[in-house]
C-alpha cells in the first residue's frame, strides 16, 4: 500500500483548455501554477495536442496529469486533473461544458461559432469551474445562469429610463 496518504480536497480540476485543429489555443485556463510561464503553456498544450489528436479514446496520462477530452468538428476540449484525480469528476465537468456550449450555441459547437461567443464560455466556464474547484456539472443549470447574466445590458447601450429604473431597483 502506498505510504503517501492524501489529503482529500475540492481542488480537482488544474486545467481547462479549448484547442483548435491546427493545435492553437483559442481559450485556456490554468488554476495552479503548474506551468507558471505562457510558453510553459503553450509547450504543454502542444504536447497534449500531438498526443490526442489522432486517437478516439478520451483520456490519457501525459506529464504525471490526468488529461480526459472530446473532440468535436474543429476543436478540441480538454480538462486535466491531478494523476490522483477521479476520471469520472473530470469527465463530468468536460461533459458539462461541452453540453452547455452545445446548448448556448445552438447545437453549431465549431470555431467560428465559438469565437464569435467568446464572452458566453468565459461565463460558462466560471460557473462550471471557480479556482480548480468544481461548483456545477448541469448543463442545464449554467446555461441558465450565463442567460441570466447576459439579460444585464451596458449603461451605455440603455436608455436614461432604463438606467433610472435598474438604480432604483439596486437602492431599494
Amino acid at each position: 500500500m502506498d505510504s503517501l496518504i492524501l489529503e482529500p480536497s475540492l481542488y480537482t480540476v488544474k486545467a481547462v483548455l479549448i484547442l483548435d485543429n491546427d493545435g492553437d489555443r483559442l481559450y485556456a485556463k490554468y488554476y495552479d501554477d503548474t506551468y507558471p510561464t505562457v510558453k510553459e503553456q503553450k509547450a504543454f498544450e502542444k504536447n497534449i495536442f500531438n498526443k490526442t489528436h489522432r486517437t478516439d479514446s478520451e483520456i490519457a496520462l501525459l506529464e504525471g496529469l490526468t488529461v480526459v477530452y472530446k473532440s468535436n468538428i474543429d476543436l478540441f476540449f480538454y480538462v486535466i486533473g491531478s494523476s490522483h484525480e477521479n476520471e469520472l469528476m473530470l469527465m463530468a465537468v468536460l461533459n458539462c461544458l461541452f453540453d452547455s456550449l452545445s446548448q448556448m450555441l445552438r447545437k453549431n459547437v465549431e470555431r467560428r461559432a465559438l469565437l464569435e461567443n467568446m464572452e458566453g464560455l468565459f461565463l460558462a466556464v466560471d460557473e462550471i469551474v471557480d479556482g480548480g474547484v468544481i461548483l456545477e456539472s448541469d448543463p442545464q443549470q449554467v446555461v441558465h445562469r450565463v442567460a441570466l447574466r447576459g439579460d444585464d445590458v451596458p449603461l451605455t447601450e440603455q436608455t436614461v429610463t432604463q438606467v433610472l429604473q435598474s438604480a432604483k431597483e439596486q437602492i431599494k
